[in-house]
């Protein structure tokens, strides 16, 4: 195997339990440090307009914890620099940006009704290229590597270079569903795994990092580690589940372990 890849941990699903009930447990920030102490490279958010779970709130105290007590920990706010201030408090993605200055932002093409990010950008046209170019310039000011949230399509990442994106991430969910339908010693999952590589090799031609996730789990992971050239993983999902039963900072490390190997 390469080098390690690192993991960054989406805490979405913490703020969404907390938020099905008044009181504020679990608690976002305790989860952060837990994860942190575990041996994560990084904390990911994806606050949705409607703060569904990751609130204006939750952003704040995370981008101060981590400047403050863990500088070494990449923070990845992840959103559409599209969506602007909302009714309920959301100020807009370009004004968290300039607030929490992260280290990464990772740009995602989503509506504000979507349960979840499904699609990468859609770059063809020459003004969506350049209206993404001027969020990515604005955010690289703020002092973020950004990256941007793409299907594995080889003609889409031609035009990345186009808006000046640092990286790209992946969107993996359609492997994962290769491993769930197929098996993965199917056909099916071994030309995924083909189309991901192909992408990240171009996107490494193309002087672009590459980042990747959605949907991948202890199961497929290991199978996804083929893939050359995958600087970092961001996981919420399944790795919040699995803590269910192996306890946070337990499941951490068993992500870690099919990362390092």
């Amino acid at each position: 195997m390469g080098a390690a890849i690192s993991l960054s941990v989406n805490l979405n699903k913490i703020a969404w339990l907390r938020n099905a009930r008044q009181g504020g447990r679990p608690s976002v920030v305790g989860a952060a440090i837990d994860v942190i102490n575990a041996g994560a490279y990084g904390i990911t958010i994806h606050p949705r307009p409607d703060q569904r779970h990751i609130t204006v709130t939750d952003v704040a105290e995370l981008s101060t914890l981590l400047h403050e007590q863990y500088p070494d920990v990449e923070l990845n706010l992840e959103g559409n620099p599209l969506a602007g201030a909302r009714a309920g408090g959301y100020p807009g993605f370009d004004a968290l940006i300039e607030s929490a200055r992260p280290n990464q932002c990772t740009l995602v093409p989503d509506s504000d009704a979507q349960l979840t990010s499904d699609h990468g950008w859609n770059l063809d046209d020459a003004t969506q290229r350049a209206r993404i170019g001027q969020s990515v310039h604005h955010y690289q000011a703020l002092g973020a590597r950004v990256s941007l949230f793409m299907d594995p399509d080889l003609e889409q990442l031609e035009h990345v270079p186009e808006t000046g994106a640092n990286r790209v991430e992946l969107y993996t969910e359609s492997f994962a569903d290769a491993v769930k339908q197929h098996g993965p010693e199917s056909a099916e999952v071994a030309e995924s795994l083909a189309n991901f590589s192909a992408a990240s090799q171009r996107a490494g031609e193309l002087g672009l990092g590459v980042n990747a996730g959605h949907d991948l789990d202890l199961d497929n992971l290991p199978l996804f580690r083929q893939v050359p050239g995958i600087l970092e993983v961001s996981i919420g999902h399944a790795l919040i589940s699995d803590a269910l039963e192996m306890g946070l900072k337990s499941a951490v490390r068993a992500y870690l372990d099919v990362l390092e190997e």
